[in-house]
């Protein structure tokens, strides 16, 4: 039957094959070879990540030579006709306009029974080992994943997301399509609240709001680097940047209005509008004065917006972000730090926010 099974794919006659095929896995289901032509059949068919399966599992378990190089040849193929699918979907993804500009993927966390089954569909997808899968998927936060032209992360953020990987991409023009304000101070909190903001042009003006349009809240820590001395390789002094300090920023997401409210501990006018009175007056360099009076104000708007989500877990994303360090200094941070260069960690801080502000949008 073997010899008429082959005889059948030889003329592509799947049908007559798929009758034999049947046939001998009645007559002997553990057959390899009867498994190894039902993966032909499953090729055939297009069902290529199922073929591939079937094959490996194949050639783990058989000592036949033969059916082992054949096996080989099954998944040298189904890789060849991936590969070539995943860059037609490539060119033509990137023939559209709009996804040439550059753009950022990220993951989001896998967590509970579900992750080791992610685990190996993110391998098999990415053509990676299971190991560094493991140590690349994130169990709290997100992960800056992938950057590059928007059609290319398209069709990797698809084909993840097709097999279970939860992943976000967006494009650097999306990101610098949202409207960001920085909050000076809160000239009114109830029943609507108004506040004092500056523009990316630095014009200052006022702007009301229902809290109820305050959809998400994004907080996040920047470390703040400073040169200092320190006993190097025998005992000479070197300077090197350690991190001395963190300013705090917390992103308001109004959707309906497609802006972003930013407010920055270090620069927000406590002294001035409706957290006046709660506070005490501020030196310049009294840290712990502003961070009493930041925490007070971050307790108002937890009050003020109890529906918000809330999202805080950009340091582990920050972390992952030192990789793309060329094209996240590229992205417009509009986070104003006294700094002697360019840290990605602004740029990283930004990004963040308004991936979380255009998944939100989106959903």
């Amino acid at each position: 039957m073997l010899d008429a099974i082959a005889a059948a794919f030889d003329r592509q006659d799947y049908q007559t094959a798929a009758q034999l095929v049947a046939q001998l896995l009645a007559q002997s289901p553990q057959n390899p070879w009867a498994q190894f032509y039902a993966g032909r059949l499953q090729e055939v068919s297009g069902k290529l990540d199922t073929a591939a399966d079937t094959y490996r599992q194949l050639l783990r378990a058989t000592t036949n030579q033969k059916l082992a190089g054949y096996l080989r040849q099954g998944i040298q193929r189904i890789e060849t006709k991936q590969r070539d699918r995943r860059q037609q979907a490539i060119a033509q993804a990137t023939a559209e306009p709009n996804n040439n500009a550059s753009g950022f993927l990220v993951l989001e966390a896998v967590t509970g029974d579900d992750r080791a089954t992610v685990v190996q569909n993110f391998a098999r997808v990415m053509k990676l080992d299971a190991y560094t899968v493991r140590m690349l998927l994130p169990n709290r936060g997100w992960r800056l994943y992938r950057a590059g032209v928007t059609g290319e992360l398209q069709v990797y953020g698809q084909e993840l997301r097709q097999a279970g990987i939860p992943t976000f991409w967006a494009s650097q023009p999306e990101i610098e399509a949202i409207q960001l304000f920085r909050v000076n101070s809160f000239q009114a909190a109830s029943p609507k609240a108004t506040v004092v903001c500056q523009n990316v042009q630095d014009q200052v003006g006022f702007l009301s709001f229902d809290w109820s349009e305050v959809t998400q809240r994004v907080e996040g820590m920047l470390p703040i680097f400073e040169q200092v001395l320190d006993v190097g390789y025998r005992n000479r002094l070197e300077r090197k940047a350690e991190t001395q300090d963190y300013a705090h920023f917390c992103d308001l997401h109004l959707p309906g209005r497609r802006c972003i409210l930013r407010l920055h501990d270090s620069s927000y006018q406590f002294d001035e509008g409706v957290t006046a009175n709660a506070q005490v007056a501020i030196a310049p360099t009294d840290r712990t004065t502003i961070r009493t009076n930041w925490n007070q104000l971050m307790a108002l708007l937890k009050r003020q917006t109890p529906n918000a989500e809330t999202w805080s877990q950009f340091t582990p994303f920050g972390e992952t972000a030192a990789d793309f360090s060329r094209p996240l200094l590229r992205l417009k941070p509009h986070i104003y730090l006294s700094r002697r260069e360019d840290s990605y960690w602004d740029s990283a801080f930004h990004l963040y926010s308004s991936l979380i502000f255009l998944r939100g949008a989106k959903r």
